[in-house]
């Protein structure tokens, strides 16, 4: 941003005229030519090179991101293969033990029906 050209005396001159005292006038002059040529107003330059940091710091954090979501996504299809080898071992014992619940069960019924007194 460039500078604007200021005449400080001459804004003085004209807050004199308008009813100021001299030594108000030359320091409100003094602190708006300050303001206006200040050192930490931003150049373009200044904005160009904080745009590029930004675009910098903003892919980096992307990437990172990125990489976070593809690490979460191969944990989330771990945990998806291991409760889908939980749910088969769970369905193989219950298969198991209903098994032998039915092998129990014709056992008795086999039993009971041995000693079940004879037709007349």
């Amino acid at each position: 941003m460039s500078a604007v050209p200021f005449g400080t005396l001459k804004f003085a001159l004209h807050l004199e005229a308008s009813g100021m005292t001299a030594s108000v006038a030359s320091g409100a002059a003094e602190a708006l030519a300050d303001a206006m040529t200040g050192a930490d107003l931003p150049t373009k330059r200044d904005l160009a090179a904080t745009t590029t940091d930004l675009r910098t710091e903003i892919a980096s954090v992307r990437t990172e991101l990125k990489s976070e979501i593809a690490g979460v996504r191969a944990e989330i299809a771990a945990t998806r293969i291991e409760l889908k080898n939980d749910i088969e071992l769970s369905r193989r014992d219950i298969t198991i033990k209903f098994g032998g619940m039915t092998v129990l069960a014709v056992g008795i019924l086999l039993t009971a029906i041995r000693y079940l007194p004879p037709h007349p």
